[in-house]
């Protein structure tokens, strides 16, 4: 097996810190496997119960452990909605946005900090081990593995890439402006902030993309502030979302209000769409 090739290949490795490093890599991806099948395990024993109509003590039974550990499974180990993110670990990313200070430089926007920090937030509730990158203007793939990908279309190439692959959803910009729009209908959605009447309110694309054995999450607002708001959309409504989706690509629109830096609430605009 692949995995115990690069077990021995790393109990080899005759340069200590070299070692050291591959060892810790190594530990990381096993102990998120090992939190992913119990996971898978949780999800088995509710299947059971729910789609077989087998008893806790049946099941308990037929998994050779006794009731008391199938309860304890049910309540300690993660929930099935964890695999909306993959097995992990998972990358997340933010753009540098190029603004002009005593001369032009790539800079993190104080929204997709804030973005960052309530992903690895939610991500760390989740069980998932969390690692950070930056999304250079120049950027086209996000890093090897499960990842979260927090870009537009203009910030990057990665995003614009990202969202070609979509079917159902996409970003166009029109009449001055960016739209969520849905490309079998042509129905868009906009901004409340870029009205003429201004709202503190903002629209944000969320796709999942199952592919090569590997999930990717992108989030794009039309404004920073929105990737902010579909954030704080997931972590409400993830086990729903996943209820509806399950281990499939789709993508959905999340409307959400602020003040400042404050998200104060956030809804589905738009999906979920299986793709």
């Amino acid at each position: 097996m692949e995995s115990e090739s690069e077990f021995e290949s790393v109990r080899r490795d005759p340069d200590p810190i070299r070692r050291g490093q591959r060892a810790s890599s190594l530990l990381m991806l096993y102990q998120q496997r090992a939190t992913e099948l119990a996971r898978l395990r949780k999800a088995a024993i509710e299947e059971a119960h729910r789609e077989r109509g087998m008893s806790y003590t049946e099941i308990a039974a037929a998994l050779g452990i006794t009731k008391g550990r199938v309860t304890q499974i049910r309540s300690t180990a993660p929930p099935r909605e964890r695999a909306f993110f993959g097995v992990g670990p998972v990358s997340v990313g933010v753009p540098y946005r190029y603004q002009t200070t005593d001369r032009e430089r790539p800079l993190i926007a104080a929204e997709d900090a804030r973005t960052g920090e309530e992903l690895e937030r939610l991500l760390d509730s989740l069980a998932l081990a969390v690692t950070r990158y930056q999304i250079e203007p120049d950027r086209e793939e996000p890093p090897a593995g499960d990842s979260v990908v927090v870009c537009g279309p203009k910030s990057a190439p990665v995003g614009a890439d990202l969202m070609s692959r979509d079917p159902v959803l996409g970003m166009v910009e029109a009449d001055g402006r960016w739209w969520i729009e849905h490309r079998p209908t042509g129905e868009r959605y906009g901004s409340p902030s870029d009205e003429s009447e201004p709202q503190s309110a903002d629209v944000a694309y969320v796709a999942r993309h199952r592919q090569e054995g590997r999930v990717i999450v992108h989030i794009a607002g039309i404004h920073g502030i929105a990737s902010l708001g579909a954030t704080h959309y997931l972590t409400a409504h993830l086990a729903e979302v996943f209820g509806q989706v399950g281990d499939k690509s789709c993508s959905l629109a999340v409307r959400a209000t602020y003040e400042g830096l404050t998200i104060t609430g956030s809804e589905l605009a738009a999906g979920p769409y299986v793709w």
